[in-house]
């Protein structure tokens, strides 16, 4: 299991190429929420989301052969990779499912990738990203079963806790890559709470079951959160070290969109918002004088979908 040192490592590694986001820090009662809240927009960090930190340092961690690299991904990985690998002169090919919003898609292309559509869901175009990494040779770079690119995505935690201070940090699962990675980072410090769609509660059904297990995945951010599986690595870290696991209704996602537009004119995917969503709806209720903080993880959706 790995812990903050390789945190700390890849974040060396990588901070040459991606940005320190922004953070806004706003007083009990902003946005719905009883408890100071401190928000990190790491919608703005390199390709939109998050990704970009794992991505880079999967590539930068790896040799890179000639064929270049292979990543499936609902969209926002695939995005990050094909950036990390233009960056860093290598080819990539990309294995999105069908259900991939065209924003997504059009990203993908506008940094060079190849763009595969197949299957319906993330693990039907894993399949296949899996079964051309074999034929031509090149690099595989998971979304989030791998510690190297976990271990990149985890950095945001280390940059957060530096600018704000906070009590509770909750994250939207989808693979489990962030949260494994941020978890590593911080330890049992602060408090990590997980936060899923109901359309997509991997990580709540492990919890459950006490092992990684299959769910069905539906609802407003199947396309970011919409692993049908935990991975295995990154159940072993939350099961350790994330304290608590909540679910939000995709309405209570759809509404949170509206009001970060609303209040802060931040747009955020619906993945981009479920943290959030969990304070504003109720599903995670902070104590009398509990910091709170949570990511604006993803910007990529079409801006008139939360206007």
């Amino acid at each position: 299991m790995i812990s903050r040192t390789e945190v700390e490592a890849a974040w060396s590694l990588i901070r040459p190429h991606v940005r320190r986001t922004p953070v806004i820090e706003l007083s009990a009662g902003s946005l719905g929420v009883t408890a100071p809240l401190a928000l990190k927009l790491e919608s703005l960090q390199v390709s939109g989301t998050f990704k970009g930190r794992g991505a880079f340092h999967k590539l930068l961690a790896s040799k890179v052969p000639a064929a270049g690299i292979i990543a499936a991904s609902g969209g926002n990985h695939g995005a990050a990779a094909a950036y990390a690998a233009r960056a860093l002169g290598h080819r990539a090919e990309i294995f999105v499912p069908t259900i991939a919003s065209p924003a997504k898609v059009a990203r993908l292309r506008s940094y060079g990738a190849v763009v595969n559509l197949v299957g319906a869901v993330y693990a039907e175009a894993r399949a296949s990203s899996e079964a051309r990494a074999a034929e031509t040779g090149a690099l595989m770079v998971p979304a989030y079963e791998d510690e190297v690119v976990f271990a990149g995505a985890g950095s945001v935690a280390l940059e957060f806790a530096e600018q704000a201070e906070f009590d509770t940090l909750l994250i939207a699962v989808g693979g489990g890559g962030l949260i494994a990675g941020c978890a590593a980072a911080i330890g049992t410090a602060k408090k990590i709470v997980a936060v899923e769609t109901e359309g997509t509660a991997t990580l709540h059904a492990a919890l459950k079951a006490g092992k990684p297990v299959d769910v069905a995945i539906s609802g407003i951010a199947a396309d970011a959160l919409g692993a049908s599986r935990i991975g295995t690595p990154n159940f072993e870290v939350a099961r350790a070290l994330v304290r608590d696991s909540v679910l939000v209704t995709d309405d209570a996602v759809r509404e949170t969109q509206r009001a970060l537009w609303d209040g802060l004119r931040i747009v955020a995917e619906p993945a981009g918002a479920t943290g959030l969503a969990a304070l504003r709806a109720g599903a995670y209720r902070p104590a009398p004088g509990e910091r709170v903080a949570t990511l604006i993880c993803g910007a990529n959706t079409d801006p008139g979908s939360v206007a």
